[in-house]
């Protein structure tokens, strides 16, 4: 069932996947389409054309987490498999992984995990324990004890967990963002926060010379699976105060705060109160953006294109609805556009923008 109604009857072709980074296709990692939506109303954009849709004193909440090279090849007995490491905990003792069957072509199918004492023996002889499923009921994902320290296993033989849409392997440099910091403990997202992806050095600069600014929370990302359109589970996250500040001050100023990608949004919305004032909050998250909790402080959002099942959608459902437009009606709007005109889907593709309409909070260019 589609996340957002409306969408429900959408499909998107198998050639609108993005199947290379935008710097083969063309020129940069810039180089790529950006549809605006504010409200029922969309435009088209090149991404380079950013500066020109924000205005100074508006505030981009970007996620400085880094990828990590999360996939690890394995075998239960003779029988081979890939572990995709998620999610750690427990100051890294544990993590919860995901196994995939592998295709012979170098990307992987779903394979169910357990049960429990199940032994996967890793490259360089690591030994890695499923202990028990992250939520009951489940099997995808598992709580493992592994018997190395996983950052140096990842930084050894990981390489950037690969889904079929895309043609080959790439470096785990095509999978880091322009935003992102290397973690002291070796802490980061097991998929990248892709909505910063086209983000260049000098587009950076230009933003700020045109009084944009730019607000870094993190959210260490997990397993997402391709396949499974599940809702977010916990995450780690943290606001640091002076992002509270900035992001507070923008508001009472009438800057708009738009944040690049979902992750972006369920971190800042995790320290917002009630009346939407952000405080300085670390931790975990569990919260799930749907229209019907809505945003308290994000006016926009910069995100890639999403599948009509993916519950991201019901996030974008929110900020598109956001001081009760039609939400809904915007997103298929928004969506009809990007099929008619061929936008590119998935981590390697196409942008969209979705801002307030005109003469709501933050209005105008």
């Amino acid at each position: 069932m589609a996340a957002v109604p409306a969408l429900e009857s959408l499909r998107v072709p198998e050639g609108l996947s993005a199947r290379v980074p935008a710097e083969e296709r063309g020129t940069g990692r810039d180089d790529v389409r950006l549809l605006v939506s504010r409200g029922a109303r969309v435009t088209h954009h090149a991404f380079r054309d950013l500066g020109g849709l924000l205005r100074a004193g508006d505030v981009l909440v970007v996620n400085t987490s880094p990828t990590l090279a999360a996939a690890v090849d394995g075998r239960i007995g003779a029988e081979p498999v890939v572990v995709h490491f998620s999610t750690r905990r427990d100051g890294g003792r544990q993590w919860a992984v995901e196994l995939r069957a592998p295709d012979g072509s170098g990307t992987t199918g779903p394979r169910p995990g357990g049960p429990p004492g199940l032994v996967v023996r890793l490259r360089g002889g690591a030994r890695l324990v499923l202990e028990e499923p992250l939520a009951p009921g489940a099997d995808r994902l598992w709580w493992a004890s592994v018997s190395v320290p996983v950052p140096g296993l990842l930084a050894r033989y990981g390489r950037p967990i690969r889904y079929r849409y895309t043609a080959r392997d790439q470096p785990l440099a095509a999978y880091q963002t322009v935003f992102a910091l290397p973690s002291p403990d070796g802490a980061g997202s097991a998929e990248m926060p892709s909505a910063a992806r086209p983000f260049t050095a000098p587009l950076v600069a230009e933003l700020v010379s045109r009084g944009v600014q730019f607000a870094p929370v993190v959210l260490h990302t997990g397993v997402a699976s391709a396949e499974a359109h599940e809702p977010p589970y916990p995450e780690p996250f943290a606001v640091p105060a002076a992002t509270a500040r900035l992001v507070n001050a923008a508001r009472a100023g009438g800057g708009r705060v738009v944040a690049v990608g979902t992750t972006a949004v369920r971190a800042l919305e995790s320290a917002a109160g009630p009346s939407g004032v952000v405080a300085p909050a670390s931790g975990w998250t569990d919260l799930v953006v749907t229209p019907r909790r809505g945003v308290r402080v994000v006016d926009g959002l910069l995100t890639g294109l999403h599948e009509p099942e993916a519950s991201h959608l019901l996030m974008l459902g929110a900020v598109a609805g956001k001081g009760g437009q039609d939400g809904e009606g915007a997103l298929a709007s928004a969506y009809a556009e990007a099929l008619r005109l061929r936008y590119l889907w998935h981590e390697f593709g196409d942008t969209h923008l979705l801002l307030p309409e005109e003469g709501t909070h933050g209005a105008g260019c």
